[in-house]
């Protein structure tokens, strides 16, 4: 029987799918997705893993406490259902963003002295790391037969080519479809890389993804 393990990068899944769906996290069955991906194959203990960001709370904030107090929720429904979560810091980074004609009524902007709008985002680091380990090792000691990869990360290609070529152990990409009818430029795509560097491609559009939300009973 050919094994399963499923490797799900909730940062690119969440801007890439649950995003542009305009739902929580937590509205999406994330246990749903994996049986529909493993698909009545072999899935052994810890086949499905999860890697995320993790949120902290900051004194004062109420935004991060609820945020915080929304990826706990998400994180203890999925170690119930037996997911290996895998966390990394959620570091804060200053963006400078130039007042130009990228940016929605600039001139009255410029009018009143703003040249330059600094934000604050926070971003993951670590994760790609994380996930490219999990498939090395995972190979290396022969846990799995194929790797199911949700995640459109190219830092991941030499993991990869390296547990493809060397390991002989299959990967399986799943790509989104999802469109921006407010800015296409923004819809979601498949990573077309990774057709060719995967031994299966599958392409979820959003239609199959709307029948993976939970609807919340009154």
């Amino acid at each position: 029987m050919e094994r399963i393990s499923v490797y799900i990068d909730g940062g690119n899944f969440y801007h890439l799918v649950i995003k542009k769906l305009g739902i929580e996290e937590n509205d999406f069955d994330f246990d749903a997705f994996a049986n529909l991906l493993i698909d009545g194959r072999t899935s052994g203990e810890s086949c499905k893993r999860f890697y995320k960001g993790s949120v902290r709370e900051k004194e004062g904030d109420l935004h991060s406490k609820e945020l915080m107090s929304k990826q706990t929720k998400l994180f203890t429904v999925l170690q119930k259902n037996g997911w290996d979560i895998k966390t990394s810091k959620l570091r804060t980074r200053i963006e400078e963003l130039v007042i130009d004609t990228r940016v929605f009524e600039y001139q009255k902007l410029k009018k009143i002295g703003i040249e330059k709008i600094h934000t604050e985002r926070m971003r993951e680091k670590g994760i790609d790391v994380k996930i490219a380990t999990d498939l090395l090792v995972g190979a290396f000691d022969d846990k799995y037969d194929t790797a199911i990869l949700v995640s459109s990360d190219s830092d991941l290609v030499p993991a990869i080519d390296w547990v493809r070529n060397r390991m002989k152990k299959k990967v399986e990409y799943i790509g989104f479809s999802i469109p921006n009818m407010e800015d296409p430029k923004k819809a979601t795509k498949p990573l077309m890389m990774m057709f060719s560097k995967t031994d299966v491609q599958r392409v979820f559009s959003d239609v199959e993804m709307h029948r993976l939300i939970m609807h919340k009973k009154n």
